[in-house]
């Protein structure tokens, strides 16, 4: 049975992979981000979410940044002036993704406290090893008419590593404790598209 062609947007996405992954399967996506002109050369809108945000999409993948919402930065709004703005206009943003009229999917790691009191609780966790990568970290989903997402490839126990938390500070750290997985991008396109 063919499936039928969907117009998806991933939003926020600098590295395309979710992109290359419903393109892949035959849809019509495109990527969506204000810095990064589109990595691998497909389908991008460089600039403002919320120029293209509502085109009529039947679904949308969304990254909203996780800087002043993940538990890993939680102590900063404390020791950084500023830091509590920066959560609420966040939150803000996230939530705009939660009000959208189309399937969705919406992306980032478990929130802290303080976010969590802005943000309704997500439907879903999901960990890269589950999809074939060896990686252990927590990605929480937050769904509108899509099912839950299923595991392709499960790793053992002894084979997952914590890559991700052990990450030596440098200006690449946030971008690359940020990256998504082609496993989990696949599962999407498959599974959603």
């Amino acid at each position: 049975m063919k499936h039928k062609k969907s117009k998806v947007l991933i939003a926020c996405e600098e590295s395309q992979i979710v992109t290359e992954a419903f393109i892949k399967k035959g849809h019509d996506a495109m990527s969506c981000d204000i810095n990064y002109p589109g990595a691998k050369g497909l389908p991008h809108y460089q600039g403002n979410v919320f120029d293209i945000l509502y085109d009529n999409w039947d679904m949308i993948i969304a990254f909203p940044v996780c800087r002043y919402l993940a538990n890993s930065g939680v102590r900063w709004l404390h020791e950084k002036p500023g830091r509590w703005e920066l959560l609420k206009e966040g939150a803000s943003f996230f939530n705009k993704f939660l009000g959208l009229n189309c399937k969705y999917c919406v992306e980032n790691p478990i929130h802290h406290c303080h976010a969590r009191m802005l943000i309704p609780k997500y439907q879903q966790i999901i960990h890269p090893w589950q999809y074939g990568h060896t990686t252990k970290k927590a990605i929480c989903l937050w769904l509108k008419g899509l099912p839950m997402l299923k595991p392709t490839k499960i790793i053992p126990l002894e084979e997952r590593t914590a890559d991700i938390h052990l990450e030596p500070p440098s200006p690449e750290r946030e971008r690359k404790r940020s990256r998504f997985y082609e496993g989990i991008a696949d599962a999407m396109a498959e599974q959603w598209g």
